[in-house]
């Protein structure tokens, strides 16, 4: 079966908004941005404003009540910022650590924490990864041990983006026995005594988007900031993953599909051996492959999209519209910046930073390797 979606008028006009906000109030700062290694705290409010952090979240908090369709429009138009960092931090905000409150947070969890991520009022951050633990999420160690009706937290928490300015934290920490089963998650609020911000990771890469080391010394939390039951959370954060991932196989064909174009208006005007880049038939034939395998990344990412939609479980396709995005954004992204010779290798033209930037999808929200775990698994391979 294949994706089902009939973009109308509203799809249209809000790709329009998010591109115009995209080009306009974000492309010209790209660079003096990831120079600067973060980006102004506004830029979430003006997305906000736009309605671009609460899409799927209900009316009653702010939200627009909208589809994973429009979510998509969102994140394919959203690259158009040209700076991987400036996507990754607000869509940390609107699909990451906000979907799993709006989903099964409290009525008070709501309004204190979704609600003003939704408005653009507060900055949010999703920690799981630490530094002996990333897509292993089921031996995470940062504990949570129940006090009264508080919670005390200590721990450490690694890689986690919006992490030096967020105001509040979706936080994964340990409730009960080793392994997934006691795991939980909390809506922490950073103003806690006892939380501290490390020093901000210097990346390769994305570098307009604050990562940062956190640290919890005995931080104390009402009990009832717990999301849902207590040592259920490896089970919420499976769940969550998934729309994570999906995001980022959908902005990873979005780039790949700008990055192709960008490099074909280059080949076309560069002339080289009296002519242009383009009329050698290696180029021609390069840009012919990486269109066709771009589309079918783009399709197989619709299709987890119309899953999801329709309420399925597209845990299988999902895993494999982000291995196959992720994979084959290594190579385009080599490819579109061979194109452009050594212009390609500075960092004033966008597919230079675009290249470093798309390193990191084959490693966040869970590496390629996992993703075939994953798939492994849906199939009936033995693992482990």
């Amino acid at each position: 079966m294949g994706h089902r979606v009939k973009w109308t008028e509203e799809h249209k006009m809000f790709r329009t908004t998010v591109r115009d906000f995209a080009e306009k109030e974000l492309a010209p700062y790209a660079e003096e941005w990831d120079a600067e290694g973060i980006f102004p705290r506004e830029v979430f409010k003006k997305a906000a404003d736009l309605g671009l952090m609460g899409i799927r979240v209900d009316p009653e908090f702010e939200g627009s009540g909208l589809d994973w369709w429009f979510t998509t429009c969102y994140v394919e138009e959203l690259v158009r910022c040209r700076n991987g960092g400036v996507g990754m931090a607000l869509m940390v905000q609107s699909d990451m650590a906000t979907p799993i409150i709006a989903e099964i947070g409290t009525q008070e969890q709501k309004e204190l924490f979704l609600k003003p991520a939704v408005t653009g009022e507060k900055i949010s951050a999703l920690g799981i990864s630490e530094p002996g633990v990333g897509s292993d999420v089921a031996n995470l160690s940062t504990i949570a041990r129940r006090e009264g009706d508080e919670y005390v937290i200590s721990g450490q928490k690694l890689w986690i983006t919006n992490g030096t300015r967020a105001d509040f934290i979706t936080l994964a920490a340990r409730t009960g026995d080793v392994g997934f089963g006691g795991v939980s998650l909390f809506t922490f609020p950073t103003d806690v005594k006892g939380f501290s911000v490390g020093k901000s990771i210097k990346k390769i890469g994305n570098k307009s988007s604050d990562t940062a080391e956190l640290f919890f010394d005995e931080c104390r939390i009402p009990a009832r900031y717990i999301l849902g039951e207590e040592n259920m959370g490896f089970m919420y954060i499976m769940t969550n993953f998934q729309g994570e991932r999906l995001v980022a196989a959908l902005a990873s064909v979005a780039t790949m599909q700008m990055a192709i174009d960008d490099a074909i208006k280059y080949a076309n005007e560069r002339t080289a051996f009296g002519r242009s880049i383009a009329k050698f038939q290696v180029w021609r034939h390069r840009f012919a492959e990486m269109m066709t395998e771009v589309e079918a990344a783009r399709q197989l990412g619709y299709y987890a999209v119309d899953m999801v939609n329709d309420g399925l479980d597209g845990t299988k396709q999902i895993s494999m519209a982000k291995l196959f995005a992720g994979d084959l954004m290594q190579k385009v992204m080599y490819q579109c910046q061979q194109a452009f010779g050594g212009f390609g290798y500075t960092t004033e033209y966008p597919i230079g930073r675009a290249w470093t930037d798309a390193r990191l999808i084959t490693i966040g929200g869970g590496t390629s390797e996992i993703m075939k775990e994953i798939i492994a698994k849906f199939a009936g391979v033995v693992t482990g």
